[in-house]
């Protein structure tokens, strides 16, 4: 386990507990003394089942990023994204042992929108099939039209 401070090779436990999912450990760096946690949970195998018809691994790492790259310039904490991705790999991991990449762009969109609307049109623009500005229009006056009953 690599120090996230000095990256440093080695750090030693200092406590373990198990949490709900998976296990909760505390670490000291042995180069430069900090301390971190990190959690341990066990991710059965799930297949994500791309547009073109491949299949690969699902790989929390590549939502994280497709967020990130949203949120960029955004005032969204790192906390809720990784909140984000948690949710995203659990109710893929729940749905057995395949899922198209559809239904987790699908899960991400719902969650960012709740979370910051921009972010979530930057995302969409990637992910959906806006490929000129009357596209990217349209879904931003959808937006707006759902927001309007929640503001009156």
């Amino acid at each position: 386990m690599r120090c996230p401070f000095c990256q440093a090779p080695d750090a030693r436990v200092t406590d373990s507990r198990d949490v709900e999912g998976g296990v909760r450990r505390r670490r000291e760096c042995t180069v430069c003394g900090r301390r971190f946690t990190t959690y341990e949970r066990l991710a059965p195998t799930v297949w994500v089942i791309k547009r073109d018809g491949r299949r690969e691994e699902f790989n929390p790492a590549k939502v994280l990023e497709g967020l990130r790259k949203a949120c960029t310039k955004r005032p969204v904490p790192a906390q809720v994204l990784e909140r984000i991705v948690q949710e995203v790999q659990d109710a893929a991991c729940a749905s057995g042992s395949e899922i198209s990449s559809r239904a987790i762009g699908d899960m991400v969109m719902r969650k960012l929108r709740e979370v910051d609307e921009v972010a979530y049109i930057r995302f969409a623009s990637v992910y959906l099939p806006l490929s000129d500005l009357e596209s990217i229009r349209g879904e931003v006056e959808r937006l707006m039209d759902e927001r309007k009953p929640a503001e009156a």
